[in-house]
């Protein structure tokens, strides 16, 4: 079954804790933490110290997004907060392949993303080194963004492209019921979705209609 990833981006900075709580009795599978820096893209969002503030309030999976410039100099701060997955941007200014290395090698699952403009072929001298692709259906750094239907065609691309592999497609930006299904069938594990949860206060129906 389709794994659905809540974006806390999208949560109520003053209410992140009771979000989390929350989200993990509403079913989510995964919880989805973007990490700005201003830079690689025009926002600023969590640092290590909240991920690490929050890691008690939830046995669920962290999924830690690096949208940086140098994702080298923070992979080992959000590993250290309890992050299971982190992901890096292939387009970021560090090497991918010890960007991956480093991510391992402090005991995490290691993702790669690419932003909506970047060609899906980028991808292939690194999915025998990695657990996960993120494909970007927005332009990344704001929430809310309405979904690009070109995403479709590129998660179908991945989805060739990787075969047996044992690597996940996750899908972000813009995830809604209407949107959902397409990147399903089109090959996507995983569903990382931010204001179409966040703006009900029932999570749970939110989720199982994502799921469905």
């Amino acid at each position: 079954m389709t794994k659905i990833a809540p974006s806390l981006l999208s949560a109520n900075p003053a209410r992140l804790g009771s979000a989390v709580q929350a989200l993990t009795r509403a079913g989510a599978d995964w919880l989805h933490w973007d990490i700005m820096d201003g830079h690689f893209v025009p926002n600023l969002t969590f640092g290590p110290h909240i991920l690490k503030a929050i890691r008690p309030l939830t046995d669920l999976p962290f999924d830690t997004h690096l949208m940086l410039s140098h994702p080298m100099k923070f992979i080992e701060p959000f590993a250290a907060t309890g992050s299971n997955w982190i992901t890096v941007h292939i387009e970021a200014d560090d090497d991918p392949a010890d960007m991956i290395s480093l991510i391992k090698k402090c005991g995490c699952k290691a993702g790669l993303s690419l932003r909506p403009q970047t060609k899906v072929s980028r991808l292939i001298p690194f999915l025998p080194m990695i657990d996960l692709v993120l494909v970007m259906s927005v332009d990344p750094g704001f929430g809310g963004q309405p979904f690009q239907k070109e995403a479709i065609a590129r998660i179908a691309e991945l989805k060739d492209l990787i075969g047996k592999k044992p690597v996940q497609i996750s899908v972000d930006g813009g995830i809604t019921d209407i949107t959902a299904p397409a990147c399903r069938l089109a090959g996507a594990d995983i569903l990382v979705a931010g204001s179409y949860i966040f703006k009900t206060r029932d999570y749970h129906t939110a989720i199982e209609r994502l799921k469905k």
